[in-house]
């Protein structure tokens, strides 16, 4: 359309760089526009309309009897949101990673099979002989165990993170995030081997069925110190954190407070504190660094583009999602970076012929988690206890009661520093051209020399690999918009 020039849109490269997801209708090109979630675009010869379909009611509490009924009515409607996606001329598989999520998707959906008489169910999963503390077999194993299943792996450990990145950003038309979209890449291509058109997958089953934690918020505000006390040493027992300093945390925020806040002395006290501690942050930043968010971003294109502003509307988001359970369950379902993971996943999915489909995100089973009571979520420091209730006899009990999941970070950072440093080199410390607007290039190439030492600093990775895949994206951009 000749009429829709292709420029660059230098707002959406800034979100990008600050990881900033929350404008769900902007693109890297000025004047083309996403859709916006639950929203449909209808155009006639009136015009164009633009309307809501859907939206999530945060407000709506149920109410049942018993722990029991929770779980069997939480059991009901996952089996039938899985059964409801199994619809297809073709063979149905699923993705296994050893996760709370994929093993309820794949376990339920093998029972449906079974009882139906049919096939077994193929699986897709990514092992890890290399980089052992990313590979789930331990979990994996258990739900093959039961038979029933077809498995499927690639090693991911042999693969690069930047894997046909030309094609991948081809595919995509801008950067890309997803630091771990290799492994998707090569399991949905294993997939395809197999004739697969259909994938189940179990994204972010976490922001649906909620782990629960603002449920504490709302113990300490209410002063149940000994409820939250026990929550938090569950919670510490089940998934490795220090209650000590959880429980201290919240006693500093909502014990300490209150008491603070009726005393005048104390007010004042508090305020001469603050605006100190506010100077010497500030001389700090000056003296040392910039804020981690920008520390590898130019002043003048943060400036310019009023980057800081917002960041600030993102950050404000996230805190009044803090107030309780709901909010919290609620703000992590309608956040921005929800509707961008599942365009990446289709996009990538739809190179290979394979439409995913997402049993978590069926809109019953949203709207009756998002409904459930706090302690529902969160009992006796097992997050997302209804689920873990309703799977029994589905799941096997070493998943069923797994506390945390693995981390692809290690996976990832290895993959960079085993198979692309040459071309990291090349690009970020040779080619740095065309970033030169937005990257701070020096910050940048400490950041990079900090992480080929092993002396990173918790962002550096993410701040190389954001500058690496803009620069590729430029680059194949700038060859199309010049052809």
């Amino acid at each position: 359309m000749p009429e829709v020039p292709r420029q660059i849109n230098e707002v959406r490269i800034g979100d990008y760089l600050t990881s900033n997801f929350e404008d769900k209708t902007i693109t890297f090109y000025e004047d083309i526009f996403r859709l916006s979630p639950a929203h449909s675009l209808t155009v006639s010869h009136k015009g164009i309309q633009l309307q809501s379909y859907w939206c999530l009611d945060p407000t709506r509490e149920l109410c049942l009897g018993s722990d029991e009924e929770y779980a069997a009515k939480f059991r009901e409607i996952f089996t039938e949101a899985v059964r409801c996606r199994m619809r297809s001329a073709h063979t149905v598989g699923s993705m296994l990673s050893g996760g709370l999520d994929s093993s309820s998707i794949t376990c339920t959906a093998r029972k449906i099979l079974s009882e139906n008489g049919t096939e077994s169910l193929p699986t897709f999963s990514a092992i890890f002989d290399q980089v052992t503390e990313c590979d789930e077999r331990a979990y994996i194993n258990p739900v093959l165990a039961q038979g029933g299943i077809e498995p499927h792996y690639i090693y991911g450990d042999t693969l690069s993170p930047l894997t046909e990145i030309n094609r991948v950003v081809w595919h995509h038309d801008e950067p890309l995030y997803a630091f771990n979209l290799s492994l998707n890449w090569g399991l949905y291509g294993v997939a395809q081997e197999r004739g697969i058109r259909v994938v189940l997958d179990g994204f972010d089953g976490d922001s649906t069925v909620s782990h629960g934690v603002g449920y504490l918020h709302e113990l300490a505000r209410a002063g149940k110190w000994f409820t939250l006390f026990r929550e938090l040493k569950g919670y510490s027992n089940n998934f490795n954190y220090s209650y000590q300093k959880l429980f201290w945390a919240y006693l500093c925020k909502y014990g300490f407070e209150p008491i603070i806040s009726k005393s005048k002395p104390l007010r004042l006290g508090r305020r001469i504190w603050q605006a100190l501690g506010k100077r010497i942050r500030q001389k700090a930043h000056a003296s040392i660094n910039k804020p981690a968010w920008r520390a590898t971003l130019k002043s003048e294109f943060v400036e310019r583009l009023n980057l800081k502003e917002r960041r600030k509307a993102l950050i404000k988001a996230l805190l009044e999602s803090q107030n309780n359970q709901r909010a919290e369950h609620y703000y992590s379902l309608v956040r921005g970076e929800m509707p961008y993971t599942l365009e990446v996943l289709d996009k990538t999915a739809a190179k290979f012929g394979i439409e995913l489909r997402f049993p978590f995100w069926d809109k019953r089973l949203v709207e009756f988690c998002l409904s459930l009571p706090p302690e529902q979520k969160l009992h006796q420091g097992w997050s997302r206890m209804v689920m873990r209730r309703a799977m029994a006899g589905i799941l096997p009990t070493e998943v069923q009661w797994r506390g945390g999941k693995s981390n692809l970070s290690p996976n990832f950072e290895r993959g960079l520093l085993t198979y692309e440093q040459e071309r990291l080199e090349e690009i970020l410390i040779n080619n740095s051209e065309l970033i030169k607007n937005y990257a701070d290039i020096q910050a940048l190439h400490d950041a990079y020399h900090r992480f080929i030492s092993g002396a990173n600093k918790d962002n550096d990775v993410i701040e190389i690999w954001k500058a690496l895949t803009l620069t590729l994206w430029l680059k194949q951009t700038k060859l199309l918009l010049t052809s």
